[in-house]
């Protein structure tokens, strides 16, 4: 007799006649004018739970299994049958039921078995993870991470962590969270009257990172081919999809590499964390297709199945302007193309994912390859249908002299800015994704 989880009794991978001891927690409990009792017990290693059957003869049947409510733990051996219901393929037969834990009043059990609206969810954040969406929100997003680091490692990539606490601003937005441990209510000040972060933890202002970048491009230039996944903070008052203060960000850095190669990366990279999804995740996903999202399946497999389409920021613009399409932000050459004109691109007139590339120098980093035309840079955005943008990426500026005449357009100081100098004589790219299938 040995303890299986869920998943692999419901999926086959115990023999019929097998003693089995699964450990859960209980989702319904019916019982029968038989003496029989049908247990729904899920451990969250499958979506679906699998049914005990439970016989008045057992010595605790009274006293336990008719007590038994949703939410309570319980671990039950028996032998793994086929089931002659409707609904699944195999069924335990109970011989023992331990109750491991107790729902101490079920009248007042926040998890009832029925179905909960996302603000309700939030107000129980502690049980949360037992209802069918947020479990399968965790199963998929475990799914796409091994994906990602399956993809990089088969490619020859390296894995490198990056610091959390930084004295960097990556992105030069200015967006970020600061990090310190001065007493907010007796702060040091300077001979300026400024706070004094010399007293700081530090020693320095700190904040939680918004990009390993510049740590990676260090790693890419001695690795060849390495990528930062982890946490990312960006200190946006949005409260959107599109812009969270928390989230995961992936970013492959990679040496010799041409605005092409990172196209090319980029569509493999997607086509085969969505293809492992759909494979690994296929109850998951079909209850998002049923409750969550209509085409949550369909638009992964399109997706998969479509060649992406490819074109320049500057014939992407002329795309907009003659659709004639109304479009609620004004399109015109050197405009930062907004989510209603990037759906309009893949959802309306390619009907596919798209790479725009070639963008404008003065809407793009200092630090992006400026092409021989000088005004448009190496970048390139992937844009998904029922999304818009999914992946930034750029080809890195090598030429030192360019280098510094771009940020010398830009005002930058090279002393403060000078981390990318790393780069010299070495092309990198970075994908930045940070929606993959679904905002759930």
């Amino acid at each position: 007799m040995s303890v299986v989880p869920v998943a692999d009794v419901l999926q086959g991978r115990v023999a019929v006649d097998s003693e089995v001891t699964v450990r859960g927690w209980v989702r319904t409990r019916r019982d029968s004018k038989a003496g029989i009792s049908f247990l729904a017990v899920y451990d969250g290693s499958c979506f679906d739970p699998v049914q005990a059957v439970i016989n008045n003869s057992l010595p605790n049947y009274n006293e336990d299994v008719l007590r038994l409510t949703t939410g309570c733990s319980v671990i039950v051996t028996g032998k793994v049958v086929a089931s002659p219901g409707q609904g699944q393929q195999f069924e335990i037969q109970a011989s023992k039921v331990e109750v491991a834990g107790w729902v101490e009043d079920p009248d007042t059990y926040p998890m009832a078995a029925k179905r909960h609206s996302i603000e309700y969810l939030r107000e129980v954040a502690h049980l949360r993870p037992r209802t069918n969406l947020i479990g399968a929100v965790a199963r998929v997003r475990h799914t796409l991470a091994q994906a990602l680091h399956r993809f990089f490692n088969e490619q020859g990539f390296f894995w490198v962590s990056t610091p959390l606490i930084t004295a960097s601003d990556t992105e030069g937005a200015g967006e970020m969270f600061r990090v310190s441990t001065l007493d907010l209510e007796n702060l040091p000040r300077n001979d300026q009257g400024k706070v004094d972060f010399d007293k700081d933890f530090f020693g320095k202002e700190s904040f939680l990172t918004v990009s390993g970048q510049l740590n990676g491009e260090t790693y890419a230039c001695a690795l060849s081919k390495i990528y930062t996944f982890g946490p990312t903070f960006r200190a946006e008052n949005s409260n959107t999809s599109r812009h969270l203060a928390e989230f995961w960000m992936l970013e492959p850095e990679v040496a010799f590499a041409n605005l092409n190669d990172i196209a090319g990366l980029a569509e493999a990279m997607l086509k085969y964390v969505f293809k492992a999804v759909l494979e690994e995740r296929a109850d998951d996903m079909k209850f998002f297709a049923e409750r969550v999202d209509k085409d949550a399946v369909s638009r992964l497999e399109r997706f998969i199945e479509a060649d992406f389409a490819q074109v320049d920021y500057t014939d992407a613009v002329t795309i907009l302007e003659n659709c004639g399409r109304k479009f609620e932000n004004p399109v015109y050459w050197g405009v930062d193309l907004s989510s209603e004109h990037e759906r309009y691109l893949a959802e309306e007139h390619f009907k596919a994912p798209v790479v725009v590339k070639n963008y404008p120098k003065d809407i793009k980093a200092f630090y992006m390859r400026l092409n021989e035309d000088g005004k448009t840079v190496a970048a390139m955005d992937v844009l998904a249908p029922g999304i818009g943008e999914i992946i930034g990426g750029s080809q890195r500026e090598e030429r030192l002299d360019v280098l510094d005449e771009r940020m010398l357009e830009m005002g930058l100081n090279k002393k403060i800015t000078g981390g990318i100098a790393i780069c010299v004589a070495t092309v990198l790219f970075r994908i930045q994704v940070s929606v993959l299938v679904l905002n759930a």
